[in-house]
């Protein structure tokens, strides 16, 4: 049994069918705002933001009473507050953040070892195995929020379904503080009435393409014939909207994951016009993915530039290429290549993004004509010398004295793959979703 209040919000309230739904999808409430707030008990209740105002700061988090405002995470600062004046803003600390996220994943793995982390605040738990010592799905999610709340004092929001995609759905819909078992055999008359953001995938601009055939809800969707659904949105994503529409989503609980992508961007204390500060700061962040894969012991095939304008208008480019790579001259070239596409004289810049994607595994052999031989030489050997002396004993001399240095904040570092963390101007992930991990993978600015 459920029920749903004036709002959106949707929790199961007595007995439920949960045989067949081993998937929970548990979520932390407003995380960053909900840790600050056990230091600050005296700002519960008030509007309350994480974040930066220096400069261009962002929003990190929000509190559920600022959110009633139209503030959300990864929102400008400035534009929160204008919003919501009377905000309470709070610098963060992520330390802090680290130290209960660990807590309550180890609850987790108290209940199951099948636990997928998707970032510092959410995860998904397969419960298949845990029913003898625990209960039924419905039993462990109420463990799991009782004791996520009794050991931390933190709430969570927990979907349970037969799908991974259904019970981050649930999840979101059951927010603040609440649960929602949606039945295997409710998945349909779950799924239909939900505006189609709610699909994995559809952010605005694809939102905006399916409104013009018409589609505003998954049932619209799940209704369209495949044929007429490909020229809307084009046969990959088709197929997958089709699918997650009818409630299919095969994909299994992973343990471990695999970076999809690596990632660096930076929002600047200033817009940028002058062309050769632009181009100095594209390969400050093209040499900075390039040694994150090579820590890791990957390489690239695709490389994505992400642009901003002045007026916040933003896109991406992508380039594949013959031969993946770990090279920073190689990265640097492809996503200039894209960026002389994107800007012109006078163009304002506000910020820049530099990600790698289609990461594999490298491998020692080497091609029999290898153009980045010499650049790959050279940046291993750069690489030696930053472990032995430190980063910044080996400088590019193009970088000497870049714009990186009178910015004003930090540069604005992508976290490793997940959901949400590709920097596109549609996003993949649920819409429904208004969390912090969003804003926390992209990095502080603060």
């Amino acid at each position: 049994m459920s029920k749903q209040d004036g709002s959106s919000r949707q929790v199961t309230t007595g007995p439920v069918d949960d045989s067949a739904t081993p998937i929970l999808h548990v979520d932390m409430d407003a995380f960053f705002v909900s840790v600050e707030l056990l230091k600050r008990p005296d700002l519960r209740g008030k509007p309350v933001l994480v974040g930066g105002t220096a400069g261009r700061g962002v929003v990190a988090a929000a509190s559920y009473e600022a959110r009633k405002y139209g503030v959300n995470s990864a929102m400008p600062m400035s534009i929160a507050l204008q919003r919501c004046p009377n905000a309470v803003v709070l610098r963060g600390d992520y330390a802090s953040y680290s130290t209960y996220s660990k807590r309550v994943m180890e609850i987790f793995q108290e209940i199951t070892p099948l636990v997928e982390p998707l970032s510092i605040d959410e995860a998904f738990l397969d419960v298949s195995g845990a029913r003898r010592l625990h209960g039924s799905p419905a039993e462990i999610a109420w463990t799991i929020r009782r004791r996520v709340l009794d050991e931390t004092g933190l709430t969570c929001s927990i979907g349970v379904a037969a799908t991974k995609y259904v019970a981050k759905v649930a999840s979101s819909r059951a927010k603040p503080d609440g649960m929602l078992v949606v039945p295997a055999a409710d998945t349909i008359t779950f799924l239909h009435p939900l505006p189609v953001s709610a699909l994995w995938g559809v952010g605005s601009v694809t939102e905006e393409s399916l409104a013009r055939f018409g589609l505003r809800t998954v049932g619209d969707v799940a209704a369209m014939p495949a044929s007429a659904l490909e020229r809307a949105v084009g046969p990959a994503l088709a197929a997958k909207l089709g699918s997650l529409a009818n409630g299919i989503d095969p994909r299994h609980v992973h343990t471990t994951r695999t970076e999809k992508s690596i990632g660096h961007e930076n929002t600047f204390g200033h817009d940028l016009v002058d062309p050769v500060e632009i181009r100095r700061e594209l390969l400050r962040l093209s040499n900075n993915v390039a040694v994150r894969l090579r820590k890791a012991g990957l390489v690239a095939r695709t490389v994505t530039l992400k642009l901003r304008y002045g007026d916040f208008r933003t896109v991406t480019r992508s380039r594949t290429l013959s031969e993946p790579t770990d090279v920073a001259r190689r990265i640097y070239d492809e996503a200039s290549d894209a960026l002389g596409e994107l800007i012109g004289d006078g163009e304002r810049v506000r910020l820049i993004g530099v990600r790698a994607e289609h990461l594999r595994v490298s491998t020692t052999g080497a091609m029999l004509w290898d153009p980045d031989e010499d650049w790959r030489d050279a940046e291993r050997t750069i690489d030696e010398v930053t472990a032995k002396f430190g980063r910044g004993a080996v400088t590019p001399a193009a970088l000497v004295g870049r714009v990186g240095d009178r910015r004003a904040g930090r540069p604005r570092s992508g976290a490793p793959g997940g959901n949400g963390t590709a920097a596109a101007a549609d996003h993949d992930g649920t819409a429904a979703d208004d969390e912090d991990t969003a804003a926390a993978a992209r990095g502080w600015g603060w």
